[in-house]
């Protein structure tokens, strides 16, 4: 391990604190949870000073929750503000998930006519009619890759103010901190610049969570995400990349935000590569109700059968995968290529388990094909169960298995060659790759707020379906997800819950850009760059969960795989 940097910074409340004077009132929004914002004020009252703290992150939600009584209330209106160096939605994704918590009240967004930092609410009902201006505290800045950014800020606003001015809080200036001391080392000109970049911040935030589905306002999840992306973006500029190149191979990059208390802490160091995991019980797979211990994923494997065929990853890791050779048309089947996205891996060998009791079944599994950031993400649950962790979603070297390639690998193939050996052995026409993504919401609240690149996945919206076909295969393509989403939407409660997610997301985020098959969204799109003619990518909403809803999770990845491979049998001829 070598130290790079470190540094602890005194928490705003306490800043605040210490200056206030008695008999001077103010507001504040803080980057704090509501427990620790509640206890200043109180502190405060106790010397005679009333104050008025609030959440400079989501603060139309946390008005709602904090301070709004919805007791005969029949209808909202909310006017949002809309800026020019934002997306005309921004502020109203800013307000998700209020419309699922306000009970029967009938919620309205109107975009405002100008770009002011603050929301106009109406509440009314029988006898009622109130009316609110709550601030959105924002500032537009310019962040280390030359990107501006429409981001929430800490704000001050003593008595008598009308307007009140900015306050860099704590949140950001650990952020500010970790971004600069990485982008001013040095750090050479050859990818990759290390094998762990650790960010390990210490931070007193606790979690909430709220009352629809996986939804949780968590401020050190946030900063994790800030913190990784952010980074990633920093280091795409320095190699010379343009911004979202997926080829990058910087190095694993792990922010670390735990809970801690007392003063924010920083420790930014670099350390080696282990080839260890940190594995739990194993678990009845039919019925497991969290991500598999890797033991378990190899024991699967081999309970499978067929030919073995491996690769190796940065750290030595190895990437297991198993050949059925048989009479039927083969098909690829693949999980975990962003490890964090878990119910793909259960998925996977289930199907490939059921699969293997069909006569002339053929086909290649590879569950597992990034077990260094499956290692990363085990590692993180253990203080931070339900964060997303995308700092696990990327390789060790720091890359996208799917974007590389033998041509721009610099010798580092890797993980990718269990693809390239599947498609040798099976001679495949069809990939079925199995991914996830958030299953509450994403957001990047120091840089946009809007994950950049990233904007269709910052809500959940069912179970989405992704086909990529060369030219000449739309037919098939069409046909194919008419049969799956046929045969899903047969599964008991899938169609309801892709219901109750799409209307969510429609509500906050305006026009979906999506198809809507048989009631599961999806996406087609002609894309030479894969080898396999078609790909059918999965992204079931399972980052972060667990129990009973991880189960639906895995089961519907299953059928998923068995859905396709039958429907692919009477397809084929007709390519």
């Amino acid at each position: 391990m070598n130290a790079i940097f470190e540094k602890s910074f005194e928490r705003t409340l306490d800043q605040l604190s210490a200056r206030a004077v008695p008999g001077v009132h103010f507001e504040a929004w803080t980057f704090d949870d509501r427990e620790s914002r509640v206890a200043a004020e109180r502190k405060l009252a106790e010397r005679g000073i009333t104050a008025r703290i609030r959440s400079a992150y989501k603060p139309l939600l946390s008005f709602f929750l904090e301070e709004v009584d919805l007791r005969g209330i029949e209808a909202i209106e909310i006017r949002y503000p809309v800026h020019a160096a934002a997306s005309e939605n921004r502020f109203r994704l800013e307000t998700y998930p209020l419309a699922a918590l306000v009970g029967d009240a009938k919620i309205t967004f109107v975009p405002r006519a100008d770009d002011g930092f603050f929301y106009d609410v109406m509440l009314t009902g029988a006898g009622i009619a109130q009316s609110f201006t709550v601030l959105a505290p924002n500032r537009v800045h310019q962040d280390r890759v030359g990107q501006t950014n429409l981001s929430p800020t800490g704000w001050l606003r003593r008595a008598g103010e009308t307007t009140g001015e900015r306050l860099e809080t704590d949140y950001e200036a650990v952020f500010e901190e970790a971004i600069s001391a990485i982008a001013d080392y040095n750090w050479g000109q050859v990818e990759p610049y290390f094998e762990e970049l650790n960010i390990r911040i210490g931070h007193p935030a606790e979690d909430e969570p709220l009352a629809i589905g996986d939804e949780v306002v968590s401020l050190r999840e946030a900063l994790h995400e800030d913190l990784y992306f952010s980074l990633l973006e920093f280091f795409q500029k320095k190699s010379g990349r343009p911004p979202g190149d997926r080829g990058l191979k910087p190095g694993m990059i792990v922010p670390e935000v735990v809970k801690a208390e007392g003063p924010i802490t920083l420790d930014l160091t670099t350390r080696v590569l282990s080839t260890a995991f940190l594995d739990g019980a194993e678990q009845a797979i039919d019925m497991a109700r969290e991500p598999l211990a890797e033991a378990q994923v190899v024991a699967q494997l081999e309970a499978i059968g067929g030919e073995r065929f491996a690769a190796r990853t940065r750290s030595g890791r190895t990437v297991s995968a198993r050949y059925i050779a048989g009479r039927d048309a083969p098909v690829m089947i693949s999980g975990g290529q962003h490890p964090n996205e878990t119910t793909g891996i259960v998925g996977a060998l289930r199907a490939a388990a059921k699969l293997t009791g069909r006569d002339g079944a053929h086909f290649t599994v590879s569950p597992l094909e990034n077990p260094d950031g499956y290692a990363v993400h085990q590692r993180l649950r253990r203080d931070n169960p339900r964060h997303m962790h995308h700092a696990a979603r990327y390789t060790a070297l720091g890359d996208d298995l799917e974007y590389r390639t033998h041509e721009n690998s610099a010798g580092h193939v890797n993980e990718k060659e269990i693809r390239f050996k599947a498609q040798e052995l099976s001679g495949a026409q069809l990939h079925v790759n199995l991914h996830g993504y958030p299953a509450h919401e994403w957001t990047r609240p120091l840089s946009g707020y809007v994950p950049r690149g990233f904007a269709a996945w910052t809500l959940p919206k069912g179970f989405f379906l992704i086909v990529r076909h060369h030219a000449g295969w739309e037919s098939q393509s069409e046909t194919l997800l008419d049969r799956v989403t046929r045969h899903l939407g047969e599964m008991p409660g899938l169609l309801a819950y892709n219901d109750r997610q799409i209307a969510l997301y429609e509500i906050h985020a305006g026009e979906t850009g999506f198809r809507i098959i048989n009631g599961f969204p999806c996406l087609i799109s002609v894309d030479d760059r894969h080898t396999v003619p078609m790909t059918l990518i999965t992204e079931y909403p399972d980052e972060t969960i667990y129990g009973e809803e991880f189960v639906a999770g895995h089961t519907a990845q299953m059928e998923l795989v068995l859905s396709a491979y039958a429907a692919w049998q009477e397809i084929v001829p007709l390519s």
